[in-house]
């Protein structure tokens, strides 16, 4: 089967479309024909080897040389204990090394979407499960509370916006001019356009500040916090070696003694999570916002451009 493989880290022209051997699945797994894939960060800096994720991915060259997460398929065969799919279903859900024809699955997936394509629900599994989890288990957000979204969009913002409005939120999203309207259009109640208006100096007052975009100090931030508020940090700058963890650690730091409580976190891949994301889609409270798509042979430009930090949406990938 063809799939994206990278040897060494570096830049994008590190990856390599190779043939390499199909999976088999195992009994408790199911074996997926993969149609669309969508490109994360986290697969950035896996490629380029510039966080400290590379301690576990191996610090000299990748231990695992396929990337990619999320994929959207067809269920091709089954292993002799599943019992809960069959060939030919529809499914969505995330695996490492995503970026291929084929991807072996045991527990992160889920049967697609009707309403969406192969391509909208590849766009979901990282970003929409990183924005649910952060909002609603680390943020514990709460119907009527007012929620800062920092970062609003980019794969998980735009996701984050319409998840915290589906729970009952007033939602304020901070984001550049030209991404206004996409915010809007989203269910946000007020836009912050950053290039015009500092919102760390707005006269409002969260509950809940969910940090995608970062780069602001806890100082700054703390004074549009209410005294009860939860600071999520999702992200921030790409710092050379570490990415976003150091401004994550200075925050966390900064916040030391005060009311407000600060956390961060990673994601976990979840069938319950994914059945709850297929059910804010199917009523039409989330839609995936789908910026561009490449073919897997243009895997590298994806990936170029998502590196430029821009990205409207997702990115994704067609199979």
């Amino acid at each position: 089967m063809k799939a994206i493989v990278h040897h060494k880290y570096g830049s994008p022209d590190v990856l390599e479309l190779r043939e390499i051997d199909k999976p088999i699945p195992a009994d408790d797994e199911v074996l997926v024909r993969v149609h669309a894939s969508s490109v994360n960060i986290a697969e950035w800096y896996a490629m380029t080897g510039l966080f400290i994720g590379r301690i576990g991915q191996g610090l000299l060259k990748p231990k695992d040389s396929r990337l990619g997460a999320d994929f959207a398929g067809v269920v091709e065969e089954v292993g002799s204990s599943v019992t809960d799919f069959k060939p030919g279903d529809e499914v969505f859900g995330g695996r490492t090394g995503a970026f291929a024809e084929y991807v072996c699955v045991k527990k992160a997936i889920a049967r697609k979407p009707a309403n969406l394509t192969f391509e909208q629900a590849a766009a979901v599994p990282t970003a929409a499960i990183t924005a649910l989890q952060g909002l609603r288990d680390y943020g514990q957000i709460q119907p009527g509370q007012k929620v800062l979204i920092n970062g609003a969009t980019g794969g998980v913002g735009t996701f984050a916006v319409q998840i915290a409005k589906a729970f009952g939120a007033e939602v304020t999203a901070v984001c550049s001019t030209r991404n206004v309207e996409l915010v809007r259009s989203l269910g946000a109640d007020h836009v912050i356009d950053y290039t015009r208006e500092d919102f760390t100096r707005s006269d409002r007052r969260y509950d809940l500040l969910f940090d995608i975009a970062g780069g602001r100090s806890w100082s700054e931030c703390r004074r549009i916090l209410n005294p009860d508020a939860t600071f999520v940090i999702v992200g921030g700058p790409r710092t050379p070696l570490i990415g976003p963890l150091s401004h994550m650690i200075k925050i966390k730091l900064g916040s030391r003694g005060a009311s407000q409580k600060v956390v961060f976190f990673i994601a976990k891949f979840t069938r319950e999570d994914f059945i709850v994301l297929c059910e804010l889609i199917e009523s039409g409270k989330v839609t995936p916002v789908v910026e561009r798509t490449y073919p897997l042979s243009k895997t590298a430009e994806a990936m170029r451009h998502i590196g430029t930090g821009h990205a409207q949406g997702k990115i994704v990938i067609e199979i």
